[in-house]
This record gives structure tokens, sequence and C-alpha cells, in this order.
């Protein structure tokens, strides 16, 4: 009889195994690997990038691998020192899924005196969406319309919580110091990012049908990082690494 095991089976031994071989493996210590990857993506970027947008923009990059961002995203004029100053007063951050609120790096937040609210699992949002014969996304945004203090919206999956929120802006019940729009999807996706944009309100809006929670944590995130690196002064002859406040979105390379 021909034995058919493969060789060194034949006696009950394990198949010898070849390492795998990675030519272009590189060796970066674990503490510098975020950095690492930031400075690929900038010599990777199809071209140069508003400085002050730039580490919201490379952040996104960071989290997603994908270029597409660098063109797509699109900033309301002051956008950016809008949510710094929400930020500086201790924002709530309202996200429309509780994955987008699991991102949001509670460190830095906790660093600037805000908090994030997600209406998303509670039954009054669900009794509020079943009456009014809409989405817990879109009831998600009349029960932040009640919140005090700035707001800031931030919305990766639900396009009906933008279209929700443009009603609110319009009936002046509602006025976020910005918008994040970046649902993803196919039906409605598109037209509720152009819609959120026509507002009025600053916004950071992803055009296309790309997003996602992780996105939109991403832009909180690289949006606190910003404001904690130019509101603390590095040491003398130290830089100060934005990317330095704690693990977020992408943050593992």
């Amino acid at each position: 009889m021909v034995d058919t095991k493969p060789t060194g089976q034949a006696h009950g031994q394990p198949p010898a195994v070849e390492p795998p071989s990675y030519p272009d493996f590189l060796h970066v210590e674990p503490g510098d690997i975020e950095a690492t990857s930031m400075t690929m993506i900038e010599a990777e970027l199809p071209h140069p990038l508003d400085p002050e947008l730039a580490p919201i923009v490379k952040r996104v990059i960071h989290t997603t691998a994908d270029f597409d961002y660098a063109d797509s995203l699109c900033f309301s004029a002051g956008a950016v020192g809008r949510a710094r100053q929400a930020l500086r007063a201790g924002a709530t951050i309202v996200t429309d899924t509780m994955m987008a609120q699991a991102g949001v790096n509670k460190t830095a937040l906790a660093r600037l005196g805000g908090r994030t609210r997600c209406f998303m699992p509670d039954p009054e949002t669900a009794a509020m969406a079943q009456a009014g014969g809409s989405t817990r996304a879109a009831a998600s945004m009349d029960r932040a319309a009640g919140l005090p203090g700035p707001l800031i919206i931030a919305v990766g999956n639900a396009p009906t919580a933008l279209v929700r929120l443009a009603d609110l802006i319009g009936a002046g019940r509602i006025a976020p110091a910005l918008v994040i729009g970046v649902p993803v999807g196919f039906v409605n996706v598109v037209a509720a990012k152009e819609l959120i944009m026509t507002t009025g309100v600053p916004f950071i809006v992803n055009r296309g049908r790309k997003g996602g929670s992780n996105v939109a944590a991403a832009i909180l995130n690289a949006v606190m990082y910003l404001e904690l690196s130019l509101a603390v002064a590095p040491p003398v002859g130290a830089s100060l690494d934005v990317t330095g406040w704690g693990p977020g979105p992408g943050a593992a390379g």
C-alpha cells in the first residue's frame, strides 16, 4: 500500500513548514507605529493639504487606508475653529451610532471637559420613532435638540439623521457648532450630505457614498487632538505629538 501522507507524517510527525518570508517587512517599535504610518501617508498623498485641515484628513486616511478622502472631505469655512471653540466650552458630542460613540477618545474628551451622547438604544427614542413614523436616527436628532450647551453632531451611519437635522436647523430648534456628515451607503446618502451643506451651520462632510462610524470618530478625535496640541505648550526643545493622547480608531497602525 502506498503511503499518501505528506513527507514527515508517515510516522506521526507534523509536516515541515517553511517560515514565511517578508522581504519588505519593516521593523518598527510599537510606540512608533502610528507616527510611521502618518509619515507614510504624508509621502503618498496625491497633493499637498491645507495645513489647518491636514491633521483631520490624514487621521481619516489613517483609519481607512483610503486616499480618496484627500479629495472628498469638504470643510465649511471656519469649521475647525468653531469645533475647537465648542470643545473648549465643554461640548456635548452626539453620535448616531454606539460604534461612533465608542470610538471617541475618552481620555482626550475628558481633558476638554466634554461628554458624548447616543440616543439610539434608548426605549424613548424607539417610541418617538414609531409614533412619528420615522427612524430612530431621526428621532435621535429631535432628542439632541433638547440638549443644553454647544453641540457637535456626528453622523456616520444614517442619512435620515442628517435629513431630520436639516429640518431642525431650518426651524431654529438646533444650531450645532459642527455637523460631521459622513454616513456610508446607498439610499439617500449622497443627497443627505449635500442637503446638510446648505443649512448654514459649520460642517465636515465626505461627499459621495463613503464614510462610516469609524470615519466620524476619526474626525472627532482629530479635532480634539488638534485642540489639545495647540492649547498645551510643549517643553522647550520638544515637539508635541498630536497622536499621543491615547488610542483611537486606526491607532494600531
